[in-house]
């Protein structure tokens, strides 16, 4: 059983603990003795099941049930514990009974079920002080209000009156000394949550030491090579943001926000060891935009990070961006300013940059990207397409959406020949396969064309025909629902990366979750990582050469495409089960719901580079940080805003 799918059992068993204490509570207010008896033996037995939940979910990682074993758990026991002392007598025999201890016990230990349901969702991981005070605080308080509720005096047997106001007095004494700690935990963890707060400029050093060069060094002067090398053409650009109506393939029309009026915008394509020089434009888009090279590392003065590396680029403005293609393969670019809604709406393109010298070049070389518009999934560059049998074939598929999609290829035998425009070493060739392709991510498929057509699905549905002659016939189609994910952990061969066993100069860990959180100064129901969000997470500090390590937790029940900027990272585990085929290095990875991902980079392109999720509405809620070298600074504000300026 996956770690998320103990997740998923973990909350079932949760909210059906709520259920039943809340039934046994008001089945016993409501005097029907015997079925309050049967609903609280239910209750018990429920408490029972959740503490075996989370028992079994521990076993995945401390980092899935630390609120869990430190208070939500805990509370529970002790108020079940308390609800069966007090209330079994009475069900049991109810004459024995007297007032309504035993019914405000079991409302509080309804109480108690709530709030451990709500710790997980609203405060999740890590848990603080100040939050574990303020849940104890509630469920004691909701105990108290209840207790004064369901008062009944006329029940109590007559008593004289010198013992009546004596218990009057120690209830007094007992009710404010309790109702005194309830006000004073909600004080001390509403202190305790605010004196916590970290600062927006807080740094996280990984394990590592900082060691601040004498002169701080500004991303704008990290701008690398002006000219091509040796043998490179420079290659000149100019892309000009503006809002048109623009007809989707085999489509309706739609209006975008475009690169030069077209879906997706030109493609820049280039040779290895050219200079690539593109001007951006912005004719009339208000909100601003940026390009972001993504997957290219690029030197980081031209990454396109608003409020980091440069400023938005307003309406009417410009901007240059020039860098060497030093490395081959498939990439994109997209605006980095108010993405979650520039990116879906069109400000996106295609990056191919070919090796200088080719063994074999593929006689159809197609770059097939895939967005979502309205609704309608489109591959452009589908459609048909020929080859002659013999030749080869290269499919680059790119995901320029915030979800997967899922490819397959029917009718010949294929292999994946990069990732994340990274070569694979020997990949062997497979077939009736299907690729899981995440946010952002891309990968290259090559195959010999048959003699018979070929087709590749997506998402199911074929999208795209290779014939090795115009009317060609053929099985094109099949029904690929079943095919097997491939798994690239163990595609391909094997060689020896001594990143794999290098030791980490520094450490990270992110815990991705759902919870209350300020995001650019506002309280939201924010993506956060371990417990905040932007721009209140703490910066990763790094330094040049560092082996720097990541640890990926998902706690949630989404899925997280992480990518970090300016670097590749080298995939070693997922879950624990370790990387045994080619050396997988990727800029995106996805991380589902329960899942732990390590990975690993050496830190060799000094900048501010952003580290998010790119599910883009994710880290538009929070769910994004940044990683800074040490003695690299900014002139700009720092911030890459969430609201307006909130990016990929």
């Amino acid at each position: 059983m996956t770690a998320g799918t103990l997740i998923i059992l973990d909350h079932g068993v949760a909210l059906l603990a709520v259920a039943t204490w809340f039934a046994a509570a008001v089945t016993m207010a409501l005097r029907r003795t015997g079925a309050a008896f049967v609903l609280l033996v239910a209750a018990l037995l429920v408490t029972a099941g959740r503490v075996a939940a989370v028992v079994f979910l521990a076993g995945r990682g401390w980092w899935f049930v630390q609120e869990k074993v430190l208070l939500g758990v805990p509370l529970l026991v002790v108020a079940s514990a308390a609800a069966a002392l007090l209330a079994w007598p009475r069900l049991r025999a109810p004459s024995a009974g007297r007032g309504n201890r035993g019914v405000v016990a079991v409302f509080t230990a309804a109480y108690a079920a709530v709030a451990g349901f709500v710790l997980t969702f609203l405060v999740g991981y890590p848990l603080t002080l100040g939050g574990g005070l303020i849940a104890v605080a509630l469920v004691a308080g909701a105990g108290l209000l209840t207790a004064r509720v369901l008062a009944r005096p006329e029940e109590e047997p007559p008593v004289p009156p010198v013992l009546a106001e004596v218990s009057r007095r120690r209830f007094l004494g007992v009710a404010g000394g309790v109702a005194g700690g309830v006000v004073v935990a909600g004080a001390a963890g509403t202190g305790a949550g605010l004196s916590a707060w970290p600062r927006a400029e807080a740094i996280d050093l990984g394990g590592g030491r900082a060691h601040t060069r004498r002169s701080a060094v500004p991303v704008t002067d990290l701008r690398g090579p002006s000219t091509p090398a040796p043998g490179g053409v420079r290659r000149a650009h100019t892309l000009v943001a503006r809002k048109a109506t623009v007809r989707l393939e085999a489509g309706p029309s739609v209006d975008a926000w475009t690169f030069g009026g077209t879906l997706p915008g030109p493609p820049i394509t280039a040779t290895q060891g050219d200079l690539i020089e593109v001007e951006l434009v912005n004719h009339d888009i208000d909100e601003g935009v940026t390009l972001h090279w993504h997957g290219y590392d690029v030197p980081c003065a031209n990454d396109g990070a608003a409020g980091v590396t440069q400023e938005v680029v307003a309406r009417g403005g410009r901007f240059v961006y020039r860098f060497r293609a030093d490395q081959a393969g498939t990439y994109w670019y997209h605006t980095h300013h108010a993405s979650h809604l520039g990116v879906r709406r069109g400000l996106y393109g295609t990056l191919v940059v070919k090796p200088r010298h080719e063994a074999r070049p593929a006689h159809l070389d197609l770059t097939l990207p895939v967005h979502t518009f309205d609704g309608a999934v489109v591959l452009s560059g589908g459609a048909e397409h020929l080859a002659p049998a013999g030749s080869p074939v290269r499919l680059r598929l790119i995901n320029t959406d915030s979800d997967p999609h899922r490819f397959a290829l029917a009718g010949a035998p294929f292999t994946v020949a990069a990732v994340d425009g990274r070569d694979l070493h020997r990949p062997g060739e497979v077939s009736e396969k299907t690729l899981r392709l995440a946010a952002g991510g891309r990968h290259d498929l090559v195959f010999v064309m048959p003699a018979a057509p070929v087709a590749l699905s997506l998402d199911g549905r074929a999208a795209l025909w290779v014939r090795p002659a115009a009317g060609a016939t053929g099985a094109v189609t099949q029904d690929v629902s079943g095919w097997p994910e491939l798994d690239l952990l163990s595609y391909g061969t094997a060689t020896r990366e001594p990143l794999r066993t290098a030791p980490a100069g520094r450490h990270f860990t992110l815990v991705l979750d759902r919870g209350l959180a300020m995001v650019d100064g506002a309280p939201a129901y924010a993506q956060t990582v371990n417990g905040r969000g932007h721009p209140s997470i703490p910066h990763q500090l790094v330094a040049e050469g560092d082996v720097v390590r990541f640890t990926v937790v998902n706690r949630s029940l989404e899925t997280h495409p992480w990518h970090l900027h300016g670097h590749p990272v080298l995939i070693l585990s997922v879950d624990g089960r370790p990387s045994t085929g080619s050396p997988l290095w990727v800029d995106t990875f996805d991380v589902r719901p329960g899942e732990v991902w390590e990975v690993a980079f050496r830190a060799a392109n000094p900048g501010v580079w952003m580290n998010h999720c790119h599910n883009l509405p994710h880290a538009h809620q929070g769910m994004m940080l940044q990683l800074r070298y040490d003695g690299v600074t900014t002139p700009f504000d720092g911030t890459h805003t969430a609201g307006a300026g909130h990016g990929h």
